[in-house]
């Protein structure tokens, strides 16, 4: 089976929606997220759905899953042709807070 190969959508303006939230993040979620998409593309996908770095969200969407102390991030994409993927934006998780009870 070959190995993933994502690229990052780009709008017909040239705009890169993953790129703009990549860059809104800290130095370091950039680094751990950029490092889990080239760890999925070179151990495959099945041993990282395995690891939980991926999820399937619907029948074409999946997500990359990436976590640095509790900043959780998240990149959406889906499959192309072949090989290829296409990563068309990410997002913060929110962690919900737990309350305390009466």
């Amino acid at each position: 089976m070959k190995k993933p190969k994502f690229t990052f959508y780009k709008r017909p303006n040239e705009k890169i929606e993953f790129l703009d939230f990549l860059e809104s993040l800290p130095q370091k979620d950039q680094e751990k997220l950029l490092a889990t998409i080239s760890a999925i593309e070179e151990i495959g996908l099945l041993d990282t759905f395995r690891k939980e770095w991926c999820k399937k969200l619907d029948n074409d969407i999946y997500e990359v899953r990436s976590k640095v102390s509790s900043n959780i991030q998240r990149a959406l994409y889906f499959h192309e042709v072949d090989n290829s993927y296409i990563i068309t934006h990410g997002f913060t998780k929110k962690l919900k807070k737990h309350q305390g009870r009466n």
